[in-house]
């Protein structure tokens, strides 16, 4: 298939807002595409070159794009900048450049996209800019556009994973017949690519039999559903096991003992490591992030996991916890999250090591565990995981009444804990949030008091602010919950907010400011914010409770919303659902 033809289908795609006419558009796609470019189509498509877990990313800043811009079209910097503050958009500007000078096929141009994300090293910014200046005159116009919005990670035709499942199952059955068995196939191994090809040669069926877990590669993790009492918990989930709820950062661990899926030395960023003593490691450790980032090279500690691990291979799910070298207390969670920057993780390390607190194991020695039962799992979890110094097997208690339940939570909380986390003792491992197999405690004392819950909620746009605000560059800022693949509005934000704070939080929104509206939103007109933003920093909001609204698109609104923290390790994918907001409230 020819980039032109590619593009045009995705101008098709940007120019519905109906999902289903998307789906129908991207099904019909799919079935254009050879077997050998289908994956790449579908990456593309989402704006990327490989799955989240194996994310490349191409490093261009705007400046850098615009650089390349004006290469391709033979201009001063200074003459594309002027031309791009009257557009804002810099797929546009490159689209103004003139048509294609070449027929390029869709493999020509991933390849060529793979080759400027892949540079590195000294000169690498400079061969990225001729590069991508040499793609732009090349598919020119359209082409150009489309090519320019994904290496500036501004691809946005208004649909996800969810949707590309959605449009596998049109492949095979002209409908979503197949799309909630493909989502269980995906969440144990989320990679559209691998699983639209297996399709495209197989057919469903054979694709679901054929997914399984893999060592190395993340399995989307089991997150917990709310519910508002002790006594409902125990009614709809009956005798269940109550762990502690740390207040760290969600980390899944895969390590193994083979010789040949080893991370190298210089891809870790670690300069002493008993990993890499001899010539051929002991084994490999590789951890990923809930949003399936790969977070390696933040984890130095789990290089020396080996001796606590009495298997060849396993994934582990934990929770991260920064710890007083002096005295082992816990540490905040802002303290613990210092670890995903980039640089500095050895100084991070020193001041606030890790205790990785391990509560269960989805695969041993090649066989996926995740359809054993909780309490299966957790004792095969307690011979595999010795006692050391980095991993630690938590511990819980059993039970089905709820007074028990609600005293070891407040016991948690004394602690300084977050409480706890309550789950079917019988349950599977489940990927994703389905059910009531896991679930928050967040049981009020009081019926009359605060919201118990918090909402991890996406900032859309910001407000600016007047007085004393002015001088921050905003006064309050919208933001949403999700329901299915739109973000829908449910809170202006202005209170609970300190200084530094207002500062930070404006220095981020400015990176990601937008001229426009991103598809995903719906907005009522008497909110629509002063300033748009990309939908990509995550806020933990409490209030004082949840109210219907007709202002805001969600339909409810928070009473007294205030900001309680920045949550670094969640994506817009994790935010609080709208189906999540009833059920706060009881509807």
């Amino acid at each position: 298939m020819k980039w032109s033809e590619l593009t045009s289908v995705f101008a098709r795609i940007e120019g519905t807002s109906l999902r289903n006419t998307k789906t129908e558009i991207l099904a019909e796609l799919l079935r254009r595409a050879s077997y050998s470019e289908v994956d790449k189509l579908v990456y593309l498509a989402l704006g990327e070159l490989r799955p989240k877990y194996d994310k490349l990313e191409f490093n261009l800043a705007e400046k850098m794009i615009l650089r390349a811009i004006a290469l391709a079209a033979g201009k001063t910097i200074s003459e594309v900048s002027q031309e791009y503050k009257r557009i804002g958009d810099l797929g546009e500007l490159a689209g103004m450049i003139g048509k294609r000078k070449e027929e390029r096929g869709i493999r020509e141009v991933y390849r060529e996209l793979e080759k400027i994300a892949q540079e590195s090293g000294k000169g690498s910014q400079e061969r990225k800019i001729a590069g991508l200046a040499k793609l732009i005159k090349e598919v020119g116009g359209e082409g150009a556009k489309y090519v320019v919005r994904i290496v500036a990670g501004k691809l946005r035709l208004g649909f996800s994973d969810k949707t590309v499942l959605d449009a596998i199952s049109y492949l095979e059955a002209g409908s979503k017949e197949y799309s909630e068995a493909l989502d269980r196939v995906y969440q144990v191994r989320p990679d559209v690519g691998v699983l639209v090809k297996t399709v495209k040669e197989k057919g469903v069926k054979a694709a679901m039999g054929e997914t399984s877990v893999v060592v190395g590669t993340p399995i989307m993790p089991a997150l917990a559903q709310r519910l508002k009492t002790a006594k409902e918990m125990i009614e709809k989930m009956g005798r269940v096991m109550v762990e502690k709820k740390f207040d760290g950062t969600r980390v899944q661990i895969h390590f193994s003992r083979s010789e040949n899926k080893g991370i190298r030395k210089q891809e870790l960023g670690i300069s002493q490591n008993r990993m890499f003593e001899e010539e051929k490691p002991k084994f490999w450790v590789r951890s990923f992030t809930r949003n399936l980032d790969e977070s390696s090279a933040m984890f130095p500690e789990l290089q020396q996991i080996g001796e606590q691990i009495a298997a060849d291979e396993v994934i582990l799910d934990s929770e991260a916890v920064g710890y007083e070298p002096a005295t082992g207390k816990l540490v905040p969670f802002q303290l613990t999250i210092t670890r995903k920057r980039k640089h500095g993780v050895g100084e991070a390390q020193n001041a606030v090591p890790l205790r990785f607190f391990v509560f269960d194991i989805m695969y041993l020695n090649g066989k996926s565990l995740i359809q054993l039962p909780l309490s299966e799992r957790r004792k095969i979890l307690a011979r595999v995981i010795k006692r050391g110094q980095v991993l630690e097997v938590d511990d819980y208690i059993e039970t089905d009444d709820p007074n028990q339940l609600r005293e070891f939570h407040k016991q948690q909380l004394s602690l300084g804990l977050e409480g706890v986390l309550v789950k079917q003792i019988d349950g599977e491992y489940m990927p994703g949030r389905t059910g009531f197999n896991w679930v928050k405690f967040k049981e009020a004392e009081d019926s009359r008091a605060k919201l118990a819950d918090t909402l991890d909620l996406v900032v859309m746009g910001y407000y600016l602010g007047k007085g004393k605000r002015r001088g921050f560059g905003l006064g309050a800022f919208l933001v949403g919950v999700r329901e299915g693949e739109e973000i829908v509005t449910i809170a202006k934000v202005g209170t609970g907010i300190s200084d530094k704070q207002f500062g930070e939080l404006y220095e981020r929104l400015k990176k990601i400011e937008v001229k426009r509206a991103i598809p995903e939103y719906k907005v009522a007109k008497n909110l629509i914010p002063d300033v748009w933003v990309e939908p990509e920093i995550v806020v933990e909001v409490a209030a004082d409770e949840i109210t219907k609204s007709p202002a805001h698109s969600a339909g409810y609104a928070l009473r007294f919303p205030r900001l309680v923290r920045f949550r670094e390790d969640k994506s817009v994918k994790e935010i609080t659902t709208l189906d999540e907001v009833t059920a706060m409230i009881g509807i």
